[in-house]
């Protein structure tokens, strides 16, 4: 049984490594990044609440779409090119033809899928599928905020190759969970429309490259501070006084440049307008489970605003596959909660997924 608890725990630990800045930290980019909407965009500070709640979609998407992992990262330091001049080849079939898919595809493809999203986004304005639109202004700025933590712009994504390991995690969702209130951005409704959006989104992994050593340095000397325990309030207080005065430019950077990507695509589309408030915000809510983890019940909560919802809540395991339906069935307006006990399921990771039309939810449930 404490094998079996171990591995699953392991599984874990390595699915939490791939998520960058932590829920916390892309809730706070994404809802910051509406303070930025300038006058023009009036009609979209509806959109907070809904891009702030699916601001962790793409990582959920993980767990059952193969290609979504790639999109995350760029071990841009793997590109010898870039270690000379700075910069690798741009384009799509620059990057493919002299590298191969399969390495374009193993070193990580974030910059050219968030100008895709980007690209998805445009569209979206210009037919005016506003609930698509907020989902992909979501995933562009999940996007975006990778783009600007630096262990996901590099080989030593974790440290393993200098002797850092396990910074990944306690930089990005231990710290940040602890001092994300000290995070504070008012917003700059100073937006341009960006001529040149692949051009855009590569200065600023260029840019934010430089800080993986920064991080690195500082993990050195919290480590010293508290004494080897990296699992301490001393290291995790000392990790935010060495890097907080980047750290902090980068998450608003982050919403910034999500607001002036969101804005370029609204112009570029046309600037439409009939944005309706009802149609931008989420059309539910679902709650992390509790407990999570959880040895033999655990709780669901979600939230509806209309009437007679079709809702569906499934449990998949972590190939996609799903093990049981719990609900299918129309529901009013207001909170709901559901109790599961598993029966005759194995120990291990899953996937909640709830799903009304076309809108889809999904988190994960560790069962031990």
């Amino acid at each position: 049984m404490k094998k079996q608890i171990a591995a699953t725990l392991s599984i874990l630990i390595i699915a939490i490594l791939l998520i960058s800045w932590g829920s916390t930290g892309h809730k706070k980019i994404n809802f910051n990044a509406s303070l930025s909407f300038n006058f023009q965009m009036s009609q979209f500070t509806s959109w907070a609440s809904t891009m702030q709640y699916h601001a962790s979609d793409a990582d959920d998407r993980k767990d059952t779409d193969p290609n979504e992992s790639p999109k995350h990262y760029i071990d841009i330091d793997e590109y010898a090119v870039f270690n000379t001049l700075h910069r690798i080849p741009q384009t799509w079939d620059s990057i493919t033809t002299l590298y191969g898919f399969s390495t374009v595809i193993n070193y990580g493809i974030l910059p050219w899928a968030t100008v895709t999203c980007f690209d998805t986004l445009v569209r979206c304005f210009q037919r005016s599928d506003w609930n698509k639109a907020v989902l992909t202004a979501s995933d562009l700025g999940h996007y975006v905020a990778d783009g600007h933590m630096p262990m996901h712009i590099t080989k030593n994504y974790d440290g393993q190759i200098t002797g850092n390991s396990g910074i990944h995690s306690r930089y990005e969702s231990s710290m940040i969970g602890a001092y994300n209130s000290q995070i504070v951005y008012s917003g700059d409704t100073n937006l341009n429309v960006i001529q040149n959006v692949n051009q855009y989104v590569f200065d600023y992994i260029y840019f934010n490259f430089q800080f993986k050593d920064s991080v690195l340095i500082a993990d050195n000397l919290a480590k010293a501070a508290a004494g080897g325990n990296t699992s301490s309030s001393a290291y995790t207080l000392a990790l935010w006084e060495k890097t907080k005065n980047f750290t902090i430019p980068l998450f608003k950077n982050a919403s910034h440049r999500l607001a002036e990507l969101i804005y370029t695509a609204w112009v570029k589309a046309g600037s439409p307008t009939g944005i309706k408030e009802h149609e931008a915000s989420a059309i539910f809510n679902f709650e992390q489970n509790t407990p999570n983890p959880f040895y033999n019940t655990t709780n669901f909560k979600f939230s509806l605003n209309k009437n007679m919802q079709h809702i569906v809540l499934q449990i998949k395991d972590i190939t996609g596959k799903t093990v049981v339906t719990l609900i299918d069935k129309n529901f009013n307006a207001g909170e709901h909660t559901f109790q599961w006990t598993p029966v005759n399921l194995p120990k291990g990771i899953y996937i909640a997924v709830l799903q009304n039309g076309d809108t889809t939810l999904s988190q994960k449930l560790l069962y031990l």
